[in-house]
């Protein structure tokens, strides 16, 4: 992800498929030309990478040159398309192929076809790496499109957002969410993961999504994702991960304008791992950070009996099925362990101290993030 000015954008299409695309384009013009000495005519300033790539990758003799229209503000195309440079050379009896880096509106193919209509050039060709068919106005017909997009504001690629991400080579995406803090955090049983997250929520203004406690919510109010998840564990079978996955967006769309979420209890394998990603991905987002809390199997022990004395979990006071909590925690956290090391995203956290010592420690990760 990067940040121009005051937006993110995320990564969107690779310096490779643009490549390709253009490697495309080329034998589909090249190929309908012949041995036709074409003049291209690039549409500044976005097209300027796309034309240099195109041309040098054109395998006949070819003539180059550019014209300039009104620049575009910010991320909203201006209805007030004026040619500022234009032509000086003769174009009668040539075929001019037209290689603009974007078409959205179609407001500057207007000025395009305005320009040309006194030119007596042979042929005129649209050729466009990017097309917007959401957003496209006009009736001109388009020769040649690289790749259809959806109608979202893009940089890099000669493509700018107030002056800043030509230079990239390849293209992003404007982040509609913008910068979120989204924690996936892990703690064995007795780590003090529900007293942490209560902290955290409020320091930085999170929403708190314990799984636990969105079961328990739809089952008892026996909303439609409760009573299918009950169906299942009713017969003894694991909620599957759609299930799960759809109970937890319900609860981001119920807080579509936090800054962020504390996922706790979800993931714990590495399919819904991947799930979350994908979800997060939907959100215009992504999981930062799985952060993890770690204390010695002892102190655990000791910290759980303890509990059990007043908490009445039956669970919480045998000293045996607290050591198999603890082991089966490990078994499904190493392997979201690697899943998220993997994305330099695993973070463990010393979890023995006062609870504001540990605070401070789970803060000193998350600022950085």
């Amino acid at each position: 992800m990067i940040k121009l000015h005051d937006l993110y954008f995320k990564p969107f299409i690779s310096e490779k498929e643009i490549a390709a695309t253009v490697e495309r384009m080329v034998h589909e013009i090249a190929d309908e030309l012949g041995d036709e000495i074409p003049v291209f005519i690039g549409i500044l300033n976005g097209s300027f990478m796309f034309v240099s790539d195109f041309v040098k990758k054109y395998p006949k003799p070819c003539e180059v040159t550019f014209i300039k229209l009104a620049s575009y503000e910010g991320v909203k195309s201006t209805e007030d398309i004026q040619r500022l440079i234009g032509l000086t050379q003769d174009l009668t009896g040539r075929t001019v192929v037209i290689l603009e880096d974007i078409i959205d509106s179609g407001n500057t193919l207007t000025e395009v076809h305005r320009i040309f209509e006194n030119e007596n050039v042979k042929k005129l060709i649209i050729a466009t790496l990017f097309y917007k068919p959401e957003a496209y106005k006009k009736d001109y017909k388009l020769h040649y499109v690289g790749m259809e997009i959806p109608s979202k504001f893009i940089v890099g690629y000669g493509l700018d957002y107030d002056g800043l991400g030509r230079d990239l080579p390849e293209i992003y995406q404007l982040k509609t969410t913008q910068h979120m803090t989204n924690i996936v955090l892990f703690g064995p049983p007795g780590a003090g993961k529900g007293t942490q997250a209560e902290y955290l929520k409020e320091k930085y203004n999170l929403v708190h999504i314990s799984t636990g406690d969105v079961f328990r919510f739809n089952i008892k109010n026996e909303t439609a994702l409760g009573m299918l998840a009950k169906s299942f564990m009713d017969k003894g079978e694991l909620v599957p991960d759609e299930v799960t996955i759809d109970m937890l967006n319900a609860e981001v769309e119920k807080n579509a304008d936090a800054k962020g979420f504390i996922f706790d209890g979800f993931p714990r394998t590495n399919a819904q791992a991947d799930a979350l990603d994908k979800f997060m991905d939907e959100k215009d987002s992504q999981i930062d950070a799985m952060i993890a809390l770690e204390v010695d199997d002892e102190v655990l022990v000791k910290r759980l009996l303890e509990r059990g004395k007043t908490s009445g979990r039956p669970d919480d006071a045998d000293e045996t099925i607290i050591r198999n909590r603890i082991k089966e925690y490990y078994k499904k956290t190493a392997i979201l362990k690697n899943y998220y090391s993997a994305q330099n995203k695993y973070f463990g956290v010393d979890g023995v101290g006062s609870i504001q010592d540990i605070t401070v420690r789970l803060s000193q990760v998350i600022d950085k993030l």
